[in-house]
């Protein structure tokens, strides 16, 4: 039996499903929901270093705690201390601007427009271009390891390590871990302040009175090659340290790299702090066999005073109590389906590493704060599937975090809008925080990140049904909707408005140059529109006669042979994926790869023009015909949720559970981010793709792809609470096999 445990607000619901029983469901025990899926090593898992943060700051540790034994991990899991707020850009001698990295583009009815086309690609990039796009950047802050030495004072080698065990506790926030060494036991707990960013570490072992073991603190440069470990560690003459301050157990630095500039602090009280070579400090212990060191950084040169270090470990366990015990979580205890478990672990673990990941002040870029990609730039199209899942969980407050960086950025938007000679905000695809569109081949065309600001202001408000909300927003939604409105081309002959070209749709493979009217930009753009007049109606203003004549006129989402089409300037795909040559094994000559994005028109968006029984037709040639293996990570959710839409709940979990490359959870609830080399993949049709990420024809590209966990949130949040017009509680499960119970989560529009 299902069973409604609170009703909170009109927007705001709390679901509780059980098997039996007409009482209201108790409420969830969220430590014990939480502390079973502690993720727990005994051995290196050179993929998975684990991961404490604030949101602000991340830390990924090996199996010491610390940064110890870097050389045991994958090259592309560095251990990386990165800051939201690390950003760094290397010397710009020719001054280069952003004028230098624009092309112009003709554009139909408009003339030649400035788009930021990397015309010669990663391969032979114009200089300009290749600046441009690799600054700014963001960098690591430094290392914190364990100096542990044997009893001849030699750095201890890792294979001299026994017993080594590490477990995360999410509840409050402390990584522990445990090891011998030379017959002794050692514990190392590593936490990060939840209000500053500072790395607390508390170690107790004989070896620390022995003085055997102390802390070292080293600082890297930049280097050339950023992808995926920023770190520089063989030219010290290219950065300056300079000590500002000393005190008993006390260490204050300032740091540059060219023009960046960021203070550090260590902080050990009753131990020595020294320097042990350029850029390189040591603490070493006093008496005792506990030690202490606290080491800080901070965007200016200037350390904030240190807290007393037992002040400091308390915030972090009470802010991740408050993280816990407030917002939404749901519990599949219960449950008969064997995949229960393996969902609520995810789900658990998802929660974590997207607060340390999505919920700082600027969009998180695509490895968050573990690592780099795209030279750690953000990618707007991706910020709803790290981000947007927070307002329905209950946490807005971590959304409205990254919606701020819009809010700043609006002027430049508006700039950027009036250089292609229309009214509103112009979002970039690729940028940091500055909000300069990155020069590249695909970038300048992607239009999908435009609604976006509309889309997540309203899932703040549904989430906090607040004016403040509407007064704060206001200008952001409304400035966005001008954009929407006004970039769609008036096609006279055929009555309609039309999206592109130049443009390149969600799914990424299409020329920018001959593409017309993608299915789920023409719907998207719309949606936003209905969303932006719901808010003007809302802020008591009237609504605007030209968005409404675009939302009665928009190109409709473009079909054939009874199912949608990605593009309305591809009539074939459909035809081609169903052919010998590309059935399931799209090569580069194939359209039947990477996103299948017309799915989002029904279940991220619930497109009011879409037919549902032609999605449900287009959703089975998706499973039928698409070369699942070149999808990503947040394509499974994604399609969840149209199979949820569709009343399909069964489908909609073997969606999220496909086991497929981009699908794989490690331990710490990190999936990878997998690439398949079209020209490695040229398969006979029926022929395997290869097993595992290591499968012939893909590369490694990435140790996590948080987008996954984010994606999976929404949508598992979307299936528990349901969303506008669905029926019953949870109407995304089965009602076979599964119990639900949730609480705190808002339905989606």
């Amino acid at each position: 039996m299902i069973r409604l445990a609170s009703l909170a607000a009109p927007l705001a619901i709390g679901l509780a499903l059980a098997v039996a029983g007409p009482a209201l469901a108790q409420p969830i025990d969220r430590h014990a929901l939480v502390s079973r899926h502690d993720p727990s090593l005994t051995a290196v898992d050179p993929h998975a270093p684990m991961m404490v943060g604030n949101g602000r700051l991340g830390f990924t540790a090996d199996i010491t705690g610390l940064q110890t034994f870097p050389e045991q991990y994958s090259p592309l899991a560095p251990l990386l201390t990165m800051a939201q707020w690390s950003w760094h850009s290397f010397p710009n001698p020719k001054g280069y601007t952003e004028a230098d990295g624009l092309t112009p583009v003709d554009v139909p009815g408009r003339g030649k427009q400035p788009y930021a086309w990397m015309k010669g690609g990663l391969e032979k990039p114009d200089p300009a271009d290749a600046w441009l796009r690799e600054n700014p950047h963001h960098f690591s802050l430094g290392r914190v390891a364990l100096g542990l030495r044997d009893a001849q004072g030699r750095p201890a080698a890792f294979a001299d390590l026994s017993q080594t065990r590490q477990t995360l506790d999410l509840w409050t926030g402390v990584l522990t871990s445990t090891f011998v060494y030379d017959g002794q036991p050692v514990r190392v707990e590593t936490r990060v302040q939840p209000d500053r960013d500072v790395v607390l570490v508390e170690i107790v072992s004989p070896l620390v009175a022995a003085g055997r073991l102390g802390v070292s603190v080293r600082y890297p440069g930049v280097s050339s090659n950023l992808n995926p470990d920023p770190s520089d560690w063989t030219h010290p003459e290219r950065h300056t340290t300079t000590v500002t301050g000393r005190a008993p157990g006390r260490l204050v630095l300032s740091r540059r790299l060219d023009g960046t500039v960021y203070g550090s602090s260590i902080d050990a009280p009753g131990a020595t702090i020294a320097a042990s070579g350029p850029h390189a400090f040591t603490v070493r212990p006093g008496a005792g066999d506990r030690l202490v060191v606290m080491v800080g950084f901070s965007r200016t040169a200037k350390a904030p005073p240190p807290l007393a270090y037992a002040q400091a470990r308390d915030a972090v366990t009470a802010r991740w109590r408050d993280y816990w015990t407030q917002g939404g979580v749901v519990d599949f205890t219960g449950s008969t389906d064997p995949r229960a478990a393996e969902l609520e672990r995810r789900v658990v673990l998802s929660q974590y590493l997207s607060a340390l990941n999505g919920a700082g002040d600027t969009p998180p870029q695509e490895e968050g704060l573990f690592s780099n990609s795209w030279n750690g730039k953000f990618h707007l199209e991706m910020h709803p599937w790290h981000s947007a899942w927070f307002a329905p969980w209950g946490r807005p407050a971590e959304l409205e975090r990254g919606l701020a960086w819009y809010l700043a950025d609006l002027p430049k938007a508006r700039a950027e809008a009036r250089r292609h000679g229309i009214e509103g905000a112009w979002w970039p695809k690729m940028a940091g925080p500055e909000g300069r569109n990155s020069p590249s081949s695909i970038s300048p065309f992607i239009m999908w990140q435009q609604p976006h600001p509309i889309l997540m202001a309203e899932l703040a408000f549904r989430a906090h049904p607040d004016p403040a909300i509407l007064a704060r927003y206001g200008e952001l939604v409304d400035q966005t909707a001008r954009l929407l409105a006004a970039w769609p081309r008036w096609d006279a002959a055929a009555g309609r408005y039309v999206l592109g070209p130049p443009i390149i749709p969600v799914q990424e493979n299409y020329d920018p140059l001959t593409t017309v009217n993608p299915t789920f930009e023409v719907e998207y753009f719309r949606r936003g529109l209905q969303i932006a007049q719901t808010w003007r109606v809302r802020r008591g203003l009237p609504r605007e006669a030209r968005w409404d004549d675009v939302i009665d006129k928009m190109s409709k989402a473009p079909q054939r042979d009874g199912l949608y089409l990605a593009t309305e300037s591809s009539p074939d795909l459909w035809t081609r994926a169903a052919s010998p040559a590309c059935d399931g094994h799209a090569t580069g000559a194939c359209e039947n790869r990477d996103h299948p994005s017309f799915l989002m028109a029904y279940g991220l968006i619930g497109g009011d023009r879409i037919d549902p029984q032609t999605m449900r037709r287009t959703l089975k040639a998706t499973e039928d015909h698409w070369d699942l293996r070149q999808t990503w990570g947040w394509d499974f959710p994604m399609v969840a949720m149209t199979a949820a839409r569709l009343g399909q709940p069964e489908d909609a979990v073997d969606w999220l559970f496909k086991d497929l490359k981009n699908n794989q959870w490690g331990v710490t609830g990190m999936t990878p981010r997998v690439h398949a080399d079209e020209h490695a993949i040229a398969f006979t049709p029926g022929a395997p793709g290869g097993v595992g990420p290591d499968g012939p024809g893909y590369r490694r590209a990435a140790e996590t792809y948080f987008p996954s966990n984010g994606s999976l949130l929404l949508a598992v949040g979307m299936m528990a609470a349901g969303w506008d017009g669905s029926k019953g509680p949870a109407p995304g499960f089965p009602r076979s096999g599964w119990t639900v119970r949730a609480e705190g989560l808002t339905p989606l529009p």
